[in-house]
C-alpha cells in the first residue's frame, strides 16, 4: 500500500465504531404544508432526529455549485448528489462539463467530434435526447449550439430526434421546446442545411429506460430514431406532438407515443443508416445507457434489431466509465480519484453498500466516483435488491423500503462492518409520478426503514449519519414568483414532479457517537461533499488535506 492512501488518526476520535450511512432518496428540508409529503407523512424517526438541531441536526446544500453544477438555479440530482457524497470534493458535471466545452469550442476539437464529423460530407448526423431545459439530463441551449457547431463545420443533413420531458419541467412545456427547436432548424434550412425533426415519444415510454428495468422502452425508440417505423406518423414535430397530447387518455409529455416524421409520399425523413453519425446529446448517463448499448454492441439480445446500421456514434459524454461505454464521447468526464469508499477499503474499514435497483448504482458506482464493481472485494459487500418491474412507483411506494433496512439491519448486527451504506428510494421515485397520497405513503415507508437500521446501530453500540441526496418529496406544486402554488389555465395545481432547489438535512447520533461531538458552526454553507470527511472523522480518520472540510468537531466537555 502507497502511504498515500494512509490516513492520519483522528486526535480524540476512535476507530472501529460501526456507522450505519443512510441516505433518503429525494428528501428535502421545506414549509411545511399539504403539498410537503414530508411533513404530511407520519415521520416519527426523522422527526426525533431534528430535535437534536443544531449539535446533531442541520440542514445542507444539495444543489447549484455546492454539487459542481453551473448555476444556483440547477437542482441536484442524485447522480451528482452521491458523487459529492463519496468523493469528499466538488467535481465540475455533466451540464457543467458541457458548458465548459461548449464555450471554448473545445468539443469542437476533441476526438469525439472528429470521429463522428467523418460522416458529415456523405451522410446524415443525427441527435437522440431530451428537449427540454430542465438541466437534469439535457438543456436545449446546448443543444443548439451543437447544432450551430455541427453545421458550421461541414453537417449538411441533420436529423432531430427528440424524447419530450414533463418530469424535470412542467407537463406541457414540450410544445413550446418543439417550437423553438424547429424555428432553429428553419433557419438552418434558410442556410442551405437540409435540418429538421425525425422523430420522437415520451421520455418514460421511450428509449430513456434505466437499469434495465423495460428494454421494451428502447425498442419503442429503436423502432422510431433507427427503423424510421412508429404507430403515428406527423409532418412536423410540433403538430406531432399537440395532436398526440390531445387524442391520448395518458398523454402527459412523460408518456407520449413514439412517432416519426414523414414527406408527402408518407416516407420516414430520417432513418439511421450505414455510414451516419448519431450523437445521443443528454449528459447525464443513466436513462442512456441502454440506448448506448444498443447502438455500440455487436452482440446485443434485449429485442429484434432488425437492421443494425453501421454508424458512427457518441455519446456527449462517457455514460460508463468501467464499461467504456459509449467508446467515443463529446466530452470527457470529471477525473474523480480518491473517493472516500477507496481510502476506506485502504485503512482497514470494511464496507456493506444496499439499495433496489433503481438507486443500486448511486450507493456503489456513483458513491465510488463513476467506478464499477469493487475497490477491494475482501473489504466491501455490495447487495442489489430487485426493484418492482412494469409499474409505476406509485402502485406499490413502500418500495424495497423494509427489505433494504433488513439487509442493513443484518450486516450491522453481523459486526462484520464498520460501514453499512443504503439508499432508500421512496420519496425520489414515487414523488416523481407527481402522485401525492402515494409520496406520503413513501415517506412513511422510507422512516420506518431509518428506524429498523437506528434500532440495529441501538444495539451494536454504534453511529448513525442520516441524509439525503436532493429535494423532492417536501415540494409537490409548482409555485409562482410569491411562493404561491400555481394553477393551470382549469383552475387546478399544477404539480411538480421534479426535483427540487431545498436544502437536505443531517442528523448524526447513536451510542457510539463521543461525547462532545456537535456539528460546527463555521461551516454554514456546508453541502454534500462535506459528508465525506465527516463520516471519515467518525471512522476515526482525519480527511485528506484536500476534502471540503469536516461538518463535525469535538468539543471537551
Amino acid at each position: 500500500m502507497g502511504s498515500s492512501w494512509k490516513l492520519a488518526d483522528h486526535p480524540k476520535l476512535p476507530k472501529d465504531k460501526i456507522i450505519a450511512m443512510i441516505v433518503l432518496d429525494g428528501w428535502g428540508e421545506a414549509n411545511p404544508n399539504q403539498y410537503n409529503c414530508i411533513h404530511v407523512a407520519e415521520t416519527p424517526t426523522m422527526d426525533s432526529l431534528k430535535q437534536g438541531a443544531p449539535d446533531n441536526w442541520r440542514l445542507i446544500r444539495a444543489h447549484g455549485k455546492a454539487v459542481g453544477l453551473p448555476t444556483e438555479d440547477d437542482m441536484g440530482n442524485s447522480e451528482v448528489g452521491h458523487n459529492a457524497l463519496g468523493a469528499g470534493r466538488i467535481f465540475a458535471q455533466g451540464a457543467k462539463l458541457v458548458d465548459l466545452a461548449l464555450a471554448s469550442g473545445k468539443i469542437f476539437d476533441g476526438a469525439g467530434f472528429n470521429y463522428i464529423k467523418e460522416s458529415f460530407e456523405t451522410n446524415t448526423l443525427h441527435l437522440i435526447g431530451l428537449l427540454s431545459d430542465g438541466g437534469v439530463h439535457s438543456r436545449l441551449d446546448q443543444l443548439q449550439l451543437l447544432l450551430k457547431g455541427a453545421s458550421e463545420r461541414g453537417a449538411k443533413k441533420i436529423r432531430v430526434h427528440i424524447l419530450t420531458d414533463g418530469r424535470d419541467v412542467l407537463d406541457g412545456s414540450s410544445i413550446g421546446f418543439a417550437e423553438t427547436l424547429e424555428k432553429y432548424l428553419s433557419d438552418l434550412r434558410e442556410k442551405g442545411i437540409d435540418a429538421q425533426i425525425a422523430s420522437g415519444g415520451g421520455r418514460m415510454y421511450v428509449t430513456m429506460d434505466r437499469y434495465e428495468n423495460d428494454w421494451e422502452v428502447v425498442k419503442r425508440g429503436w423502432d422510431a430514431q433507427v427503423l424510421g417505423e412508429a404507430p403515428y406518423k406527423f409532418k412536423n414535430g410540433v403538430e406531432a406532438i399537440k395532436t398526440l397530447r390531445s387524442q391520448q387518455s395518458k398523454a402527459d409529455d412523460q408518456y407520449l407515443p413514439p412517432f416519426v416524421i414523414v414527406d408527402d409520399n408518407g416516407k420516414a425523413v430520417g432513418p439511421i443508416v450505414d455510414g451516419d453519425a448519431v450523437v445521443t446529446m443528454n449528459f447525464r448517463a443513466d436513462r442512456m445507457v441502454m440506448m448506448a448499448k444498443a447502438l455500440e454492441y455487436k452482440d446485443f439480445d434485449k429485442f429484434d434489431r432488425v437492421r443494425v446500421p453501421k454508424i458512427r456514434y457518441a455519446g456527449m459524454l462517457e455514460y460508463d466509465g468501467e464499461l467504456k461505454l459509449p467508446s467515443h464521447y463529446l466530452v470527457s468526464p470529471p477525473e474523480i480519484d480518491r473517493t472516500s469508499g477507496e481510502y476506506l477499503t485502504y485503512n482497514g474499514v470494511r464496507t456493506f453498500a444496499c439499495s433496489e435497483t433503481v438507486k443500486f448504482g448511486h450507493v456503489t458506482f456513483f458513491w465510488n466516483g463513476n467506478r464499477s464493481g469493487y475497490f477491494n472485494s475482501e473489504m466491501e459487500e455490495y447487495v442489489e435488491i430487485p426493484s418492482d418491474s412494469g409499474i409505476t412507483f406509485n402502485v406499490q411506494p413502500k418500495m424495497k423500503a423494509v427489505e433494504i433496512a433488513e439487509k442493513a439491519r443484518d450486516a450491522i448486527l453481523s459486526r462484520k462492518f464498520q460501514q453499512v451504506r443504503v439508499n432508500l428510494p421512496n420519496s425520489d421515485m414515487v414523488g416523481h409520478t407527481g402522485d401525492i397520497e402515494a409520496t406520503v405513503v413513501a415517506c412513511k415507508a422510507a422512516d420506518e426503514a431509518v428506524k429498523i437500521i437506528l434500532d440495529a446501530i441501538e444495539q451494536v453500540g454504534g453511529i448513525y449519519v442520516v441524509t439525503a441526496d436532493h429535494g423532492n418529496a417536501e415540494d409537490m406544486v409548482k409555485r409562482d414568483k410569491k411562493g404561491e402554488p400555481q394553477l393551470d389555465k382549469a383552475g387546478k395545481i399544477q404539480i411538480l414532479t421534479s426535483h427540487t432547489l431545498e436544502p437536505v438535512p443531517i442528523a448524526i447520533g447513536g451510542p457510539g457517537l463521543a461525547s462532545g461531538v456537535r456539528f460546527r458552526k463555521d461551516v454554514p454553507t456546508g453541502g454534500l461533499a462535506n459528508v465525506a470527511a465527516t463520516v471519515m472523522n467518525l471512522h476515526g480518520f482525519e480527511a485528506p488535506s484536500d476534502y471540503e472540510p469536516t461538518l463535525i468537531e469535538v468539543v471537551d466537555n
